[in-house]
């Protein structure tokens, strides 16, 4: 004999009565011992209508078009032995991450930590199928990479807006935290809220770097979960997953997402030029206090305190001591809001500016264009530097107190690892010849090498430091 619900029963009616409790559907005798008709139990309906929420739809909509990225990255590595002395040997590092499908024939956005340094970037798919990706850019300023797939008919993630986010809302996070170490390309979800907007965050966090004007949320965001979307009730992206603030290196509910509209400018950029453009007007924004001339008591904005030579900002009329306090239908109520709304203009743009002047307020108008290092005519050194003449644009821009030289515009990794030198340093003599513009700081180099030791001046943060190095 068996007990159900404190009933005593035979063993053959106390199976019947578990079967049925288990919903298993089998048929009840009834007092004549015929077959009584089966009951259906209406829950198992009822139930999947209540599990069906906005989350579980959302989740839905944008699953088929989540990605994990897998990189490797070879090193090579110094080692020192005690009868062979300094060699080097390759090291191979794997990195894991997510990413989302923004176009049909297989081009993916992630986050530019994610591939940084990768040597070989590998795409898996919801099903499994994993392709060999292409990197069509990466920035790191805004921390995002564009990928591409050899693939076609791809579920595209839909896109929706940053710009009109409730505190409060739904905030979906989906990717793949750990990636393939779980052995299960599927990607997961966890839920939250948008905790904030326009968050800055300048340190200790899983991306690194500096981030302005971020979405924070408490949907929980973990290693691997980089480069995934950020998803509100509606199934749209509002923004990429990046980084945590975290003391421990695990989510404690402070993720932060870049904001979508920032990252499709960013996106367009990467996919047409293999780079991002750097919105700029020619205005450098000076802290209140800092200056007598522009010392000025306000509760918002950001305070002028230079304004470069023939830029946009000075043909439409912009002074030193001006205070920026709206740019579209952006408030600037600090220089971070001034930065986060940069990283969102494109290039060629007429963007109507608000400005504070002597208790007035005037409305102008500033039409974006690229830093002037970026419009100059570039000029290669053996392949490893590329060089632009300084203007006094760019003097101006990047505060540099030397009057002539040639601005380093970019320099390969190996080069800049072993001169010491990096993207922004101004050449200003080699040897004893001072250098008036790029092309002579070609001249003047190529002519030196082979031809033993070379001593380069060049100031960087108004510092001047020399680095020595022979041209083969």
């Amino acid at each position: 004999m068996v007990f159900v619900g404190g009933a005593r029963l035979p063993v053959r009616y106390a199976l019947v009565a578990v079967l049925a409790a288990l919903g298993c559907g089998t048929a009840t005798p009834d007092a004549s011992g015929a077959q009584a008709p089966q009951r259906v139990d209406p829950r198992p309906q009822a139930i999947a209508a209540q599990r069906r929420t906005a989350i579980t739809e959302a989740s839905a909509r944008v699953f088929p078009s989540v990605v994990t990225v897998q990189t490797e990255a070879v090193q090579q590595v110094a080692t020192y032995d005690l009868f062979f002395g300094r060699q080097t040997r390759e090291q191979t590092s794997s990195g894991i991450g997510s990413g989302f499908v923004i176009r049909a024939d297989g081009v993916i956005l992630t986050n530019a930590h994610v591939i940084a340094g990768a040597t070989s970037i590998n795409v898996a798919m919801r099903d499994g199928q994993t392709y060999k990706a292409k990197l069509l850019g990466s920035d790191e300023l805004n921390d995002l990479a564009v990928l591409q797939i050899p693939a076609r008919n791809l579920p595209v993630a839909p896109l929706g807006t940053s710009r009109n986010l409730l505190l409060g809302e739904w905030a979906i996070a989906i990717g793949n935290p750990y990636g393939f170490v779980l052995d299960n390309p599927e990607p997961s979800v966890t839920a939250g809220v948008i905790s904030a907007v326009g968050r800055n965050l300048t340190a200790r966090s899983e991306g690194g770097g500096v981030y302005v004007d971020m979405i924070q949320t408490d949907a929980s965001i973990n290693p691997g979960n980089s480069g995934g979307p950020l998803v509100n009730a509606l199934g749209e992206v509002i923004g990429v997953n990046s980084s945590i603030y975290s003391p421990t290196g695990s989510s404690v509910g402070l993720g932060f997402a870049i904001p979508i509209d920032r990252a499709r400018r960013v996106a367009d950029d990467l996919i047409a030029h293999g780079k991002a453009r750097q919105p700029w007007i020619g205005v450098r924004i000076g802290e209140p206090g800092t200056d007598q001339t522009i010392r000025t008591n306000v509760s918002r904005g950001a305070v002028v305190g230079v304004v470069t030579p023939d830029s946009p900002a000075a043909a439409a009329g912009v002074r030193r001591g001006d205070i920026l306090v709206k740019s579209r239908e952006r408030t600037l109520r600090s220089s971070y809001d001034w930065e986060a709304e940069l990283l969102e203009l494109r290039v060629g743009e007429e963007v109507p500016l608000t400005i504070r002047r002597g208790g007035r307020e005037l409305q102008i108008r500033v039409t974006v264009a690229d830093r002037p290092e970026v419009s100059a005519q570039r000029i290669g050194v053996l392949r490893d530097l590329e060089l632009v003449d300084l203007t006094p644009a760019i003097r101006t821009e990047r505060n540099i107190r030397n009057a002539t030289g040639a601005l380093i515009v970019t320099v390969t990794p190996r080069v800049s690892e072993d001169l010491g030198i990096q993207s922004g340093d101004v050449i200003v003599q080699v040897m004893n010849t001072p250098i008036r513009d790029a092309r002579q700081a070609k001249q003047v180099l190529e002519a030196y090498s082979g031809r033993g030791r070379i001593r380069m001046f060049l100031e960087r943060r108004g510092q001047v430091f020399s680095t020595d190095f022979a041209i083969q």
